[in-house]
């Protein structure tokens, strides 16, 4: 009989595998979590300081009732760490009222019953003065149940709450190569050869390297941080300014949040269509004004009072699919081999939804929340 060094190995211990490696653990699970990294690490896509949380998720009706599972479980995730994560400070969608943001969003809080309050052009401009040039018959979209969750720290607090339980945590080690065997999976690694049940994918851009006939394209993502001209503006703070995405009559899409905890004003620009293809493998993580002029080009006429140049950058790798859906299941069916990737950028608040159903997966258990609609097998 074979010998099993884990039932289960989890590779990639980003946000997804992280709590995948928690959920896991909690039930009992003989689980192994591998990073080549350390846990929390700017080297992927699962860093940044803040990342926004919303329940009316735009993207895909199935996602609504994900955030919300998410969400109750980013609170348990909170008192086992004994440390706050996740900061409910309210959202702001603006943009045409038919439009995908603002009109999306109010489409999702009907649908699902989520609480919302709209704001006209005026109404919005008077509140929210920094968002300036909001033209007649766009609106913004007041969500309560907003917020931000700092990235970093939940990771680590993950894993380290799957090693309470029981997990084993190897980092700094890599997955070379991998065969499937009778009952298992081989993994090959820098540190050595692993003999386990079952293997979870959750390494992000790397994913398609790793996993053949995945349709998975990744680009450079820049975020920026940006101080106010004026030291001390409490307008770009949090209550004024807070976690919000607007979108401009020619369809751009820009996103934030007001400055908080020690960090500057932070921007982007979302899912650029001029966005450059990188190689996860031989990603230059310099930055330069390419990767801010889109963006600071924009910001006298409609986010004024704040520095012409950025005060801090930083580059994510954002991992696309053909149909801006997540990609989660078993690819074809394969009982030893479970993935989860295709971010998309709206991936990280239900890092703990994801994290339940990946160990659901693993277990054969109903799912909590059904993601078919996420299945790696949809393309064909």
């Amino acid at each position: 009989m074979a010998q099993w060094d884990a039932e289960v190995a989890v590779v990639g211990l980003g946000a997804w595998g992280a709590c995948a490696l928690w959920q896991l653990a909690e039930r009992g699970v003989d689980a192994i979590g591998i990073e080549r990294h350390q846990p929390g690490h700017s080297l992927g896509s699962s860093h940044g300081g803040s990342r926004m949380f919303r329940v009316t998720c735009l993207e895909h009706p199935g996602l609504v009732p994900l955030a919300r599972r998410s969400r109750e479980l980013w609170s348990r995730l909170e008192d086992s760490a004994d440390q706050q994560l996740f900061f409910p400070v309210g959202g702001l969608l603006i943009g045409p009222k038919d439009g995908r943001v603002a009109g999306g969003t109010l489409t999702a809080a009907y649908r699902h019953g989520i609480e919302v309050s709209t704001l006209t052009g005026q109404a919005l401009r008077f509140h929210y003065p920094r968002h300036v040039g909001v033209p007649e018959g766009h609106i913004g979209v007041r969500e309560p149940s907003a917020g931000i969750i700092r990235p970093e720290l939940s990771i680590r607090a993950a894993v380290n709450r799957a090693e309470k339980c029981g997990a084993r945590i190897l980092t700094d080690t890599r997955i070379t190569t991998y065969d499937l065997v009778p009952g298992g999976v081989v993994l090959r690694t820098s540190q050595g050869e692993l003999r386990v049940r079952q293997v979870v994918f959750t390494v992000g851009s790397w994913l398609s390297s790793l996993v053949g006939g995945l349709p998975l394209r990744t680009v450079r993502m820049p975020i920026t941080w940006f101080r106010p001209l004026e030291p001390g503006d409490d307008t770009f703070g949090l209550e004024q300014f807070p976690v919000f995405m607007r979108e401009l009559d020619d369809g751009t899409i820009l996103w934030g949040n007001g400055a908080e905890g020690g960090h500057d004003v932070k921007l982007g620009i979302e899912d650029r269509a001029d966005a450059l293809p990188l190689d996860p493998e031989a990603y230059d993580r310099s930055v330069g004004p390419l990767d801010w002029s889109a963006l600071t080009a924009l910001l006298p006429a409609k986010l004024p009072g704040l520095e012409p140049l950025p005060s801090k950058v930083a580059v994510c790798m954002l991992t696309r699919t053909p149909d801006g859906q997540f990609v989660i299941g078993r690819p074809g069916d394969d009982p030893r081999v479970v993935v989860a990737g295709g971010d998309n950028a709206h991936g990280f608040k239900h890092a703990t939804g994801i994290g339940e159903a990946l160990a659901e997966i693993v277990r054969g258990e109903e799912p909590t929340v059904p993601i078919g609609f996420m299945s790696p097998n949809r393309f064909g």
